[in-house]
């Protein structure tokens, strides 16, 4: 029978690459005790560009028992970032590229019996030409971050190599209400030297763990191979998973007979559904129309990184149940297995996705790791009935127009529908993707990351967007896949603004948005971003280094922001009420406005153990003006009848404003808004400018017009010290037109224009500079 033997204990570390760590015999004994889950980047992963990358080493001794003699032993990874190296005995093992799912090595032959072995591992985080993701706007925390185990299994055993999956995979050919359809196939290996008859038996429980069906079936496993085997089924007027309301998992038992012994077995959840999208009417589950309400999730947690526990991935959970979110975009790269269990037994609908993200690999041009990565994550997560959609890309097209991305692609998404017709495909655009480009035709459903109100134009646009790409495109379902706005609790504003980074103007942009997007039936679902703060090296913003700071919920978990309560009031059940802007205490005006967000019918607003007014409707955001504050502390409460609820605040009435509110002013948001405020250009007349190969462009990335001398000081005049601010190294990859497609109402036409009719004076390769 099978047994999984955790290793996360006593392992043995050093932050350097030491090759002859490798050996049995090195002596590791200054070595750093650590336990796996681990990272070396916990702290410094989220405080600044510059983190440890590179080759790190991990050693263990451990035993594996005399009377395993005759079995098969794998050693099992379940997330180890990005490029692993194993070594048993001294013996190399092999290597893993993808630091997001997980891999496994058959270390049988080296394994001594009955004493202890040596297992050293390397672990390198460096960006490798041929491993993706190439560049992200997150941290690539380096480490063995996820369990370690030892497998044993007898030498017939469900095949424990196909790309990390469990060899067994429920497929649902056909499922409603009356019937489901299932037919289990499984991957049978025998590495013993003869054939093996054995019989693959299937036990079909409910929810309660009574038997509902069970079948098997003989078969003949020759030696040496591995055998795919086929049993179908039906479940009859099956409990359907239906979601929030109804997240029901039935279980299958799955196991390999031979006379009395039970060779292997394994126990999979799974749920039976149906679901598609309509481009005119949106998402349907099981027949219902089925509001898609949707966060996206990275997985590090401060301090920790990506090395986080069960306890960590339970509270997230809980954060999502609360804010009443009904789906997950699980960003960008494969999570943890016990997250996806999660999305099953809580009913969230999931988009799964691999770190093809923002460039391709200048070099390996077939995309074979994005490939690896996307079978992976398909057959490793093929029974979860969360899974509705696998995302095969996620703003690829940073990295510029190439006809290579564009093939790879189109080649994902065919490996994807043949591995999996039974699920959708999906991708995620950046903004500058024009709405008739074909790229919307490759996948069954099309993203778009837009942050209109933050990177560009208003949160308005968002309405006349949506509308264009719709009538241009009636036949493709689209999501908004991203969306959102820095929100720093520290800052506070009485007249919130685009880039000022305060709570309040997070807030405000969300109800903007949601008001927009609850409007719009065709939209199959929209998913915020991000439902927490997480660590992204590249930025410095706002005074925090190291941090995108848009998310609901701070970077460790401690405090919900105002936008939490925003949505939870549109999608929550669970009657609540809350008082905005708490944090914003000193207040040096005579009179505010008092806010409240709330899923009640009605409330009141007490001041000063005064009753103020009372507000009766369904509009979840209350506003009452024009509060009087008298001179030092103000008590506000607010009370609805509706099960006894209330929430307090208190006010300082101060008598000037108190500066640490104020974002810095050399913060990125306020960099970016001096930008294209430094020059008139309401005199230009805007002309024809034929633009030819040789000279320089607004269709060249800012890295290439950096590069050279004139061209940089062109871009200095007319944008400012646009090579200081933080998402530079996002941006250096991107052209100027594609940025002006984000930000048209800043990269105006007389703006673009000036900028060609200086840079096209330009010839290439004249004047590069380097290191400025």
């Amino acid at each position: 029978m099978r047994k999984l033997i955790n290793m996360n204990s006593d392992w043995k570390f050093i932050k350097e690459d030491v090759g002859e760590a490798k050996s049995k015999f090195y002596n590791d004994q200054n070595w750093e005790l650590i336990n796996v889950p681990h990272t070396w980047n916990a702290i410094d992963g989220a405080n600044g560009f510059n983190y440890h990358t590179g080759a790190c080493w991990y050693r263990k001794e451990f035993l594996v028992n005399s009377l395993e003699q005759g079995n098969k032993v794998f050693i099992e990874f379940n997330g180890s970032n990005s490029i692993t190296d194993v070594f048993v005995n001294g013996q190399y093992i092999g290597q893993h590229k993808g630091g997001y799912s997980t891999f496994r090595f058959d270390i049988t032959d080296v394994v001594e019996f009955g004493q202890k072995n040596l297992i050293a591992v390397k672990v390198d985080n460096t960006v490798m030409d041929d491993v993706y993701p190439q560049k992200a706007d997150f941290t690539f925390f380096g480490g063995i971050y996820r369990d370690v185990n030892l497998v044993i299994v007898n030498p017939v055993h469900f095949d424990l190599l196909d790309y990390g999956s469990k060899g067994v995979y429920i497929v649902q050919d056909n499922v409603n209400e009356e019937s489901a359809s299932i037919n289990i196939k499984t991957k049978i290996a025998n590495t013993n030297d003869d054939d093996k008859k054995v019989r693959v038996w299937i036990d079909i429980l409910d929810g309660d763990k009574h038997l509902t069906n069970y079948y098997a079936k003989e078969v003949i496993v020759p030696a040496g191979e591995t055998t795919e085997i086929e049993l179908p089924t039906i479940i009859e007027k099956p409990i359907l998973w239906n979601g929030k309301e109804n997240p029901y998992l039935y279980e299958a038992k799955v196991s390999i007979q031979s006379f009395n012994d039970t060779l292997d077995e394994l126990s999979i959840p799974f749920g039976v559904r149906y679901f598609e999208v309509d481009s005119a009417k949106g998402f349907f589950l099981n027949g219902e129309r089925y509001l898609l309400k949707g966060v996206s999730r990275h997985q590090d947690r401060k301090d920790m990184g990506w090395a986080i526990t069960e306890k960590e991935h339970l509270e997230d959970m809980e954060l999502i149940k609360e804010v009443g979110a009904s789906s997950v975009r699980l960003a960008h790269y494969q999570h943890d297995q016990f997250f996806y269990d999660l999305c099953d037994q809580e009913g969230m609908v999931v988009w799964a996705e691999i770190p093809f993200i923002s460039q391709m690999s200048e070099f390996e041009l077939e995309g074979l790791n994005a490939k690896q990565q996307m079978l992976e994550l398909i057959k490793q997560n093929y029974n979860h009935p969360s899974i509705m959609f696998w995302g095969i890309q996620n703003e690829i097209q940073i990295g510029g127009e190439r006809a290579e991305v564009r093939r790879v692609v189109k080649e994902l998404n065919e490996l994807t529908k043949k591995e999996d017709p039974t699920r959708l495909t999906a991708q995620a655009h950046t903004s500058f993707i024009d709405i008739s480009d074909d790229y919307n035709k490759i996948t069954d459903i099309v993203g778009y990351n837009k942050y209109y109100g933050w990177y560009g134009s208003s949160t308005e646009y968002f309405s006349e967007w949506i509308d264009k790409f719709h009538s241009t495109n009636p036949g493709v379902s689209l999501c908004i896949s991203e969306y959102g706005a820095e929100g720093l609790i520290q800052y506070h504003s009485d007249t919130p603004q685009v880039r000022d980074y305060t709570e309040e103007y997070h807030a405000l942009y969300h109800e903007k948005v949601w008001k927009i997007f609850e409007s719009k039936p065709f939209l199959m679902g929209t998913y915020v971003w991000n439902m927490f703060d997480f660590a992204a090296n590249v930025r410095d913003e706002a005074g925090v280094k190291g941090r995108n700071n848009k998310g609901l919920v701070t970077y460790d978990r401690k405090i919900k922001k105002d936008a939490f309560y925003m949505y939870k009031a549109h999608w929550s059940d669970e009657k609540f009420i809350h008082i905005t802007s708490k944090r914003f205490v000193d207040r040096a005006e005579d009179t505010i406005n008092i806010k409240i967000y709330s899923n009640c019918h009605d409330v009141t607003l007490f001041v000063n153990d005064k009753k103020y007014e009372s507000k009766s409707d369904d509009a979840k955001v209350f506003v009452f003006e024009n509060i009087q504050l008298q001179e030092g502390q103000n008590a506000v409460k607010a009370v609805s009848s509706e099960a006894s609820l209330e929430d307090i605040a208190m006010f300082n009435k101060v008598a000037k404003p108190n500066p640490s509110y104020n974002s810095p002013e050399d913060g990125v948001g306020q960099a970016a808004a001096n930008w294209f405020q430094m020059l008139d250009l309401s005199d230009v007349v805007v002309k024809n400018i034929e633009i030819t190969d040789d000279v320089y462009s607004t269709r060249c990335t800012f890295g290439e017009l950096k590069e050279n001398a004139e061209a940089h000081e062109v871009l200095r005049e007319y944008l400012g010290e646009y090579d200081k601010a933080s998402v530079f190294n996002m941006k250096k990859g991107m052209t100027i037109d594609q940025v002006s497609e984000i930000a048209k109402d800043v990269y105006n036409e007389k703006l673009m224009y000036t900028l060609n009719e200086k840079l096209t004076k330009i010839k290439k390769n004249a004047n590069v500079i380097s290191n400025k």
